[in-house]
């Protein structure tokens, strides 16, 4: 329905500058003198027969009028939606709103909310939808008008439009501000930066959030549907800016702070504004230094160490020749081992790989890439630190992973502690997911459940073994042990509890590593462990070494920054380009077979392995570990593989012919070190039995009978368990 003659000369008389509106809502007249002046009632009569409607001239009289164009929501429901948020926004700010402003509801599914002001501008654009040029919000102002409508939808009518303060106007023009979304994104590159892949600031984005780097500075006050409204901490005023929940940029109006106002700000913005003052680059590198982003591999000259091959126990050719050079550099120059750090590099590429590919012996047989090995060696050899120098560039990812699971868990538990009102006014926290990658002491239902969350695997690393092993001798059915040999095999295993919920983990992989004393590896190498099978699973590194005296040696820090950039490259690799899920969110393990090549040499590999378990040469104690050597040397092979393909850049969907033979040089490796490792505990077993025999003869009769029985005994075994020097073993002989 049109507003009549009548109205529109009430709104004349009561200061209003009016004026008739033809078809479109267009002015009739040349209506620019108009703007500063009121038309004749007169002139209004006249044309009244070719009207359509009137309009008011804004600007004229203080008057201003806010404009929404609801249009330009893609439905109907979602610009209703808007409408009620919007409302409900500017009302919880502006006192009595209701009874200051006049509101009609536009022809075209808008609103006009009008008010007079001794401060009036020129038309101005306030917010505008993402993806779109038309405004959401615009000002009518000096310059504009406003066609008069019928349907109001406040308690004021056009008549009763009151007058504002600059102060509330200013207000509302802020408010309508932050319905605006800002399409300009913050540069936050550093310049000049050097980083690969994943950078440190893209992955800074991914884990933390705006709000929570502004805790403390800025308040979050409100929520709205796209949007978290801001204000300073301990501060009177409404609003001071916001963050987009789509993007989680931030953006701020006000000039209060160190941070760029009227300018989108990711996490890492504000992180570098916040700690190094705007320096995106010092930011980057701080976090690169964190553990934020892909390790950059840059090109490193590591010297080329030769080793006579009577010294070389371990294969480490079976490695790429930078890592080789790498083992070889660490053993010159900081005494590791060399047959510790090439076990260690095996159980890090079993994690690395994980269930993210098998390999397909032949149609019916696959196997994982899990491995469980021990080292085994006296204290103080430095079984631990030969380690530490192969994993640590993991141990420092798992590390910063459980550091971001515990603050992000933090959270969540202070979220779930608000009441149910509360909640509605705060954003919804999700429990976090845990990417933890190595456990140490932990039980089998709590691994079970973090390797549910972690369906590429799980690893442990425990200084010492004793205690794992030792719990696989309570077999009954559902304990430890059935568990560990259902990982082992990489099979279905499900843990039923009396107190809590069954677990279930559809492809359990878990490789596992650790130090061990010979002397303890003894007692728990017994016909019962031998017997259930789980010992012949658990390859064992016992090499020659001794304690050795400090060298001046030393390794660069840019080698051990290579290492790490090589490895997480590495790791990266597997899951951005190897790893794939299927439609139900599960892993599904990639294929690996072998070539043809590969497959004549398995076939010979396989029959050797099975004339040494039907040898009469061969001890029985190690023909049972022969079994388990058919299932490693194709593991062995995928780790291999894949970790040469890293290297190459070459296809790793097939097996090669070096691969396989690289394989069979680690486990002849392997079943060389379980005869090693068998004799020695013969040996220590049968001079325990002698000396709990002559428990209460002198330490030289015991000397005197060991000789007399054993004259090849290992000195430093007999002083260990007599609890003496070697020098007194040496005497005695000597008497």
């Amino acid at each position: 329905m049109n507003v009549t003659l009548g109205r529109a000369i009430n709104l004349l008389n009561a200061g209003f500058s009016v004026m008739p509106i033809s078809e479109g809502k267009k002015p009739l007249i040349l209506w620019k003198e108009y703007q500063t002046k009121k038309i004749e009632k007169a002139e209004l009569e006249r044309l009244e027969s070719k009207t359509k409607g009137y309009g008011i001239i804004t600007g004229f009289y203080g008057t201003e009028c806010i404009d929404i164009d609801l249009k330009v929501f893609p439905s109907v429901q979602e610009g209703k939606k808007f409408w009620n948020e919007f409302i409900a926004f500017v009302s919880d700010y502006i006192d009595d709103f209701a009874r200051k402003f006049v509101i009609y509801k536009t022809i075209n599914s808008g609103y006009h909310i009008i008010y007079r002001c001794s401060k009036v501008e020129g038309n101005r654009k306030l917010a505008t939808l993402k993806g779109h040029s038309q405004a959401l919000i615009e000002t009518r102002g000096t310059g504009g008008y406003i066609y008069i409508y019928d349907n109001q939808v406040s308690e004021l009518s056009y008549e009763q439009i009151q007058e504002i303060t600059p102060e509330e106007r200013d207000l509302l023009m802020n408010l309508c501000k932050y319905f605006h979304y800002e399409e300009k994104l913050e540069e936050t590159k550093p310049k000049e930066a050097d980083y690969s892949g994943l950078t440190p600031w893209d992955d800074y984005n991914h884990r933390n959030k705006a709000l929570d780097l502004l805790q403390g500075e800025f308040s979050a006050i409100k929520h709205l549907s796209d949007r978290i409204v801001l204000r300073k901490s301990e501060s009177k005023d409404a609003l001071h800016g916001f963050i987009y929940k789509d993007t989680g940029l931030c953006y701020l109006f006000t000039t209060a702070t160190i941070y760029p106002h009227e300018t989108p700000l990711s996490p890492f913005a504000i992180y570098a504004w916040k700690y190094f003052n705007g320096d995106y680059s010092s930011a980057a590198k701080e976090l690169y230094k964190e553990g934020y982003g892909e390790r950059k591999i840059r090109k490193v000259e590591i010297e080329k160490i030769e080793i006579p091959q009577e010294d070389l126990i371990f294969p480490i050719d079976v490695f790429p020749e930078s890592i080789q050079s790498y083992i070889l550099l660490n053993q010159k120059t900081l005494n590791h081992s060399i047959d510790y750090m090439g076990c260690s590099l095996l159980w890090l590429l079993s994690l690395c790989i994980g269930n993210a590919c098998k390999v397909e012996v032949k149609t019916g047989w696959r196997e994982s890439c899990n491995i469980w090995i021990g080292l085994i060696g006296k204290a103080g050899l430095g079984k631990t630190p030969s380690i530490n120098a192969i994993i640590f560039p993991i141990a420092k990812k798992n590390s910063f992973e459980i550091k971001h699971y515990q603050n992000e868990y933090k959270k969540y538990k202070e979220y779930e502690r608000l009441t149910a009102k509360e909640k509605k006014d705060v954003e919804e926290v999700k429990e976090p997911v845990r990417k933890q990658l190595i456990v140490n002491d932990i039980t089998v239902e709590a691994l079970a459940d973090l390797h549910e969350e972690n369906q590429v695997g799980i690893a442990v690393f425990k200084d010492e073994l004793n205690g794992w092993i030792k719990d696989m001798n309570k077999y009954k059915p559902g304990s430890d042990l059935e568990f560990w040999l259902s990982c082992w095999s990489n099979q279905a295993a499900i843990l039923t509890r009396k107190t809590a919920k069954s677990s279930f983990v559809q492809s359990p992989l878990i490789p596992v590593l650790g130090g061990i004393q010979p002397g303890i590896f003894s007692q728990i190498s017994t016909m019962e462990n031998k017997d259930n099978g789980f010992l012949d699973r658990l390859l064992v590194s016992y090499p020659d070494k001794e304690i050795e005296h400090y060298n001046k040696n030393s390794i660069d820090q840019e080698i051990l920054d290579w290492y790490e950039a090589y490895i997480s490259q590495f790791y990266n690799l597997v899951r951005t380009q190897v790893l794939q899920y299927n439609k139900f969110g599960e892993i599904e393990s990639r294929i690996i077979r072998f070539d043809s090549l590969a497959d004549i040499e398995w076939e010979r590999i396989f029959n050797n392995i099975t004339d040494l378990q039907n040898s009469d040469d061969i001890s029985e104690y190690v023909k049972s570990m022969l079994s388990k050597q058919k299932a490693y040397v194709p593991r062995f092979a995928l780790l291999i593989n894949t970790l040469t393909s890293f290297e190459t850049g070459k296809n790793f969907d097939f097996i090669t012919m070096d691969s396989l033979l690289k394989a069979e040089k680690l486990s002849n490796y392997f079943i060389a070190m379980s005869k090693k490792i068998k004799v020695s505990s013969l040996e220590s077993n049968e001079l325990s039995e002698i000396i709990r025999s002559m428990k209460n003869e002198s330490i030289e009769k015991k000397i005197e009978m060991i000789h007399k029985t054993i004259p090849d005994f290992n000195r430093s075994e007999l002083a260990e368990l007599l609890n003496v020097s070697r020098t007194t073993i040496y005497k005695h002989l000597k008497k």
